[in-house]
């Protein structure tokens, strides 16, 4: 009784959090905002092809024990549905983070922030394409609001600066994972109804499999991984925060107001890098970070509103 008293609180407290979008997704943001930060740290010292099959063989091993108990019971529906689950295991786990850190190999992460930052507007097209849904005006005008707050932030207020933006082979493979995550994130609104674990369970292990031949691949071509301390690290953080927790909380953020809502907080990304600049690599507060931050949250609302 003492434990269960005491462990009511906890209960409550994750009840409310699962049923709140707005923060899940802006969770997800950041989480994948560190990712991107953190992979283009990274590059040229963990091969990325091995660094996403061990995101996902790692976030398997922490999400597996709290899934087994609905595995039994949801198996008949996941079955069902293998076809779909393949597809988003492919577009979401496996494709999307593979080409990810293989574009951080060839492009700085400010281009990475600036490709990814465009995701509502895959997902829109994706929408469209499958479902014939297409944005409200309030959803354009957000997505619209927020995407100049995007390059308020990136290019430090001088909009001038977007004509200096090169774009490489790293940013054309960037372009294909936000295609791939695009497709998934639209995909996802006709999941099978299973319990949110059993779903992420299966799909992780589904994306670490379809990796593992190319992870083998990489390492025969000579791309070893170093187990040192920043390895360590990377694999730390990049297990636990971008992949188990951002993913159920993504999940769960389009489950509770559908993918065209969700999208827009890609935007909160960028806003997430910088502050992250600010905090641990000391650059300087400026006017043109508050000014972006607050064109990104007022898109972000005007966009993910009913």
């Amino acid at each position: 009784m003492t434990v269960d008293a005491q462990s009511l609180p906890h209960r409550r407290a994750l009840g409310w959090l699962v049923n709140q979008p707005y923060l899940l997704l802006s969770l997800t943001s950041l989480f994948w905002a560190g990712n991107i930060v953190l992979g283009r740290y990274v590059a040229g010292h963990v091969p990325p092809i091995t660094l996403s099959c061990i995101r996902w063989v790692g976030a398997l091993a922490i999400l597996l024990p709290l899934a087994k108990p609905h595995l039994r019971r949801d198996w008949p529906v996941i079955r069902a549905h293998i076809p779909l689950v393949l597809v988003l295991s492919a577009t979401g786990f496996a494709v999307n983070n593979a080409l990810s850190y293989w574009a951080l190999q060839y492009t700085q992460a400010l281009n990475g922030l600036l490709i990814q930052s465009a995701g509502p507007l895959f997902v829109a097209a994706w929408s469209l394409a499958l479902f014939g849904m297409r944005l409200t005006r309030a959803q354009m005008l957000g997505i619209l609001i927020s995407l100049i707050g995007v390059l308020t932030i990136i290019l430090r207020g001088d909009f001038a600066m977007l004509g200096t933006i090169g774009f490489n082979i790293g940013d054309m493979m960037y372009i294909g994972a936000m295609l791939a995550f695009g497709l998934y994130s639209t995909l996802m609104s006709r999941r099978p109804r299973t319990h949110p674990m059993s779903l992420i369970a299966v799909m992780t292990s589904g994306g670490a499999l379809m990796l593992l031949p190319f992870a083998i691949w990489e390492a025969m071509s000579g791309a070893t991984l170093q187990f040192d301390t920043t390895t360590m690290a990377t694999i730390g953080y990049i297990v636990i925060f971008p992949s188990a927790l951002a993913y159920l909380c993504f999940n769960r953020g389009i489950a509770l107001i559908g993918p065209n809502r969700a999208a827009p907080f890609f935007h909160l990304m960028p806003v997430f890098g910088s502050a992250m600049a600010i905090l641990f690599l000391g650059e300087r507060f400026q006017l043109f970070h508050l000014v972006g931050y607050a064109l990104v949250l007022a898109g972000v609302l005007i966009a993910s509103r009913k």
